[in-house]
């Protein structure tokens, strides 16, 4: 990433808990299930009673039914509303949960087949930090709301899913509940259901001949001419992020075999000063990558290869295009970023992923949205970011970690980027030389399809077993 970096989670931190988002996402699977006798329960409560509003408050909970532990990332509960213009825009904000606000997304879509009652919905999700239910548990309260980003009036008599006598939590079958895509709780609104021929999310395999981008990461060196060719370029120009007065050294991106796989390399090193330590980057030439799948397997490491422990570096898989002027709306960035050590305020280790809008350097002004999880991650990992046109939403080893809504989404193409670097010095003081490892198995892209992590992982095996370890058809521009 840029020179912004050193800072920038810190303002996300900070970013407003409410997400602009427009009404054009895409429809996803709403259909119908018995209100008994599944997995799932949901209840449901207002707040905001009254036939108009300043705000919609449906307040939820999710009860496990079922005689097995359910992970909360695999869920997803839709409130179903009719919007008061065409084209109208909403904002999703959590007051309270018990879960924690920041385990808690909310995006808005619109069914496959509007109704009189609903022709949007408010779809809940949840991070992986929301952790499992038990059978018999409950999440607790969710303390949600949701309103036109104008704040004039919304009418709520007029909406599928509400109900202003429902003052009190129970059971609710006009708000569906779906445990991993399939629908366990609650009745869709009518022409919504599972068999709908014109659901573009449905889980098919997306075409074949879809442009995409591949790469095994088969090379010898950093100097093998086909990393260009394949449109690489191993950085060595000078300036951010990082240490002041580091130097990004290609030699130190190098490659090797790993059961049966190249694996590429990134060794990033530092003897305590500016002037002895050497981060590392690759990155595509072009920015020509925009809506679609995003994958890459990346191996984290919380501990040095040698030396002492203990330095705030940040590896990572991105995107990103270039800030053409301060708060620019045409910037774009997604990121993964792990910090084994800390760094930008915390103590421990913690992962990011982060949706950028766009950025002001001097004096520093962010829009974005981010997900953490502050645990260790060290070892492989299959990340997955794909964006579509509602929005952002990211996987670790094939479980949700985070969405990110409409606000986000990208206005034009971006490159593909992988680097390591060290936000300070301040993590080790020590002057003993140190070198830290980050490895990349592979990276897929795939144009204007969004892949389930399943379907990721079935097309690189494909990929692998055809003896393909390069291929590029995505257009530029």
């Amino acid at each position: 990433m840029k020179s912004l970096a050193k800072s920038r989670i810190r303002a996300a931190a900070a970013a407003a808990a409410t997400v602009a988002l427009g009404c054009t996402a895409l429809a996803v699977v709403p259909s119908s299930a018995s209100a008994a006798g599944g997995p799932l329960a949901v209840q449901y409560r207002t707040s905001a009673s009254g036939s108009t509003a300043d705000q919609s408050e449906p307040w939820l909970k999710v009860r496990n039914t079922g005689s097995a532990a359910v992970q909360l990332s695999t869920v997803k509960v839709r409130y179903y509303f009719k919007g008061e213009a065409a084209g109208d825009a909403y904002r999703f904000a959590c007051s309270w949960a018990v879960k924690g606000c920041a385990n808690i997304t909310g995006t808005f879509g619109t069914p496959a087949s509007p109704t009189a009652t609903a022709d949007r919905y408010l779809e809940i999700g949840f991070t992986a930090g929301a952790g499992s239910l038990a059978p018999g548990a409950d999440t607790g309260d969710m303390q949600l709301r949701f309103y036109r980003s104008s704040w004039q009036p919304l009418l709520q008599s007029d909406d599928y899913s509400f109900d202003g006598s429902r003052t009190a939590y129970g059971d609710w079958s006009k708000v569906t509940a779906q445990l991993g895509g399939a629908t366990v709780w609650g009745e869709a609104p009518g022409g919504n259901g599972p068999t709908d021929p014109t659901d573009p999310t449905d889980p098919t395999d997306p075409p074949e001949g879809a442009p995409t981008l591949f790469d095994d990461f088969n090379y010898s060196s950093h100097s093998d001419p086909a990393i260009a060719a394949h449109g690489w370029s191993v950085r060595s120009n000078s300036g951010g992020p990082g240490v002041p007065g580091a130097t990004w050294a290609p030699e130190n991106v190098t490659f090797a075999t790993q059961s049966g796989n190249s694996v590429m390399n990134l060794a990033t090193s530092t003897a305590g000063s500016g002037e002895s330590t050497k981060q590392t980057e690759i990155l595509t030439q072009s920015m020509k990558f925009r809506n679609g799948t995003y994958a890459a397997r990346v191996k984290f490491n919380d501990a040095p290869v040698s030396g002492p422990d203990g330095d705030h570096l940040v590896q990572t898989f991105f995107t990103i295009n270039d800030l053409k002027a301060p708060m620019a709306d045409d910037y774009a960035e997604y990121d993964f970023e792990y910090l084994p050590n800390g760094g930008w305020g915390e103590s421990g280790n913690i992962l990011y992923t982060t949706s950028w809008e766009t950025y002001r350097p001097d004096p520093w002004e962010a829009v974005n949205a981010h997900t953490e999880s502050r645990q260790s991650y060290a070892g492989w990992h299959d990340l997955v970011v794909t964006i579509d046109n509602s929005a952002i939403t990211y996987y670790i080893d094939g479980r949700l970690f985070g969405t990110h809504g409409a606000a986000y989404l990208p206005e034009r193409g971006m490159s593909i980027n992988f680097n390591q670097w060290l936000i300070d010095l301040a993590g080790q003081t020590s002057t003993t030389p140190r070198s830290y490892d980050q490895q990349v198995d592979y990276v897929l892209h795939v144009k204007d399809q969004v892949l389930t992590p399943a379907q990721v992982n079935a097309r690189v095996s494909a990929y692998r077993a055809a003896g393909t370890t390069f291929q590029d058809t995505v257009p530029a521009g």
